[in-house]
């Protein structure tokens, strides 16, 4: 079972790249953040021809995320729960399309619970949006820890706007002052870690260099100064079946592309 998340950066910009992915790579699940795009807008009739599933929470003009579920593979998809509750920051009108849960199933029977994030950004800092950052990171890991609590293989995938490491970044100075690596985001995220779930891409790149973003302005993708916010964290149940985890970096060359890279871990059965 391929599990997938893409930080698309505007479904409507990129749906041919989007669509080049999914039929390149086939993943049984791809999570989706940044669509950009109100509900009534989103274009499901596009997945379905390819054989996906979509389930969507959309918002105009900015966030939304997605899930893709590949019928043909036999996989089906039911929506959980979508927001965490939380209100943005006083400029914003209620809750950011941010987070979306769902359960799939495969023809086996077996039931995975998929939760597909995109924390904000916390920018500037400081700030309310950066409190706001926090906020949310707190809802997410009391909504993880009920999750865990139900005892049901469990991943949460997204872009989650956190270089966790030193090693996971180009340059410590140039991203210094950034809310992505201030010491509270790092804290954030490594609670989560220590509630017991499982950083896939580190796991399998323990000495850290591996980057999922890359930013278009100066240079960035061609000089390679990327960084890693886009991550898989597993259950203990998943954890046990990781197989392999990747990154497809080439399609961040591709002309029109998003600035993510699409970020992927295969499970085992």
């Amino acid at each position: 079972m391929k599990i997938a998340t893409y930080n698309i950066n505007g479904i409507k910009a990129r749906l041919p790249r989007l669509k080049e992915w999914l039929e390149e790579t086939r993943p049984a699940v791809a999570c989706l953040q940044e669509v950009k795009s109100q509900d009534k807008d989103f274009p499901a009739s596009e997945f379905e021809e390819l054989g996906y599933q979509p389930v969507w929470h959309g918002q105009k003009a900015f966030n939304g995320v997605a899930v893709l579920v590949d019928t043909k593979a036999g996989y089906s998809v039911e929506e959980v729960q979508r927001g965490l509750g939380i209100d943005g920051p006083k400029e914003d009108e209620g809750e950011q399309a941010r987070y979306l849960e769902c359960d799939v199933t495969g023809e086996n029977g077996a039931t995975t619970r998929i939760v597909c994030i995109y924390l904000p950004n916390g920018n500037p800092h400081p700030g309310p949006k950066f409190d706001y950052k926090l906020a949310w990171m707190e809802k997410l890991r009391a909504r993880m820890a009920a999750i865990w609590a139900e005892e049901v293989p469990a991943a949460v995938l997204g872009d989650f706007n956190v270089i966790p490491e030193d090693d996971d970044v180009f340059s410590v100075k140039a991203m210094a002052s950034d809310a992505l690596m201030q010491p509270e985001s790092r804290e954030a995220y490594a609670r989560l870690l220590g509630d017991g779930w499982t950083d896939a891409l580190r796991t399998h790149n323990p000495r850290g260099g591996v980057w999922t973003y890359w930013d278009y302005q100066a240079g960035a993708w061609q000089k390679d100064h990327g960084f890693r916010i886009d991550h898989i964290l597993l259950s203990p149940e998943l954890a046990d079946r990781l197989a392999s985890v990747g990154v497809d970096r080439e399609h961040r060359g591709r002309e029109k592309a998003s600035d993510h890279a699409p970020t992927w871990a295969v499970l085992r059965d």
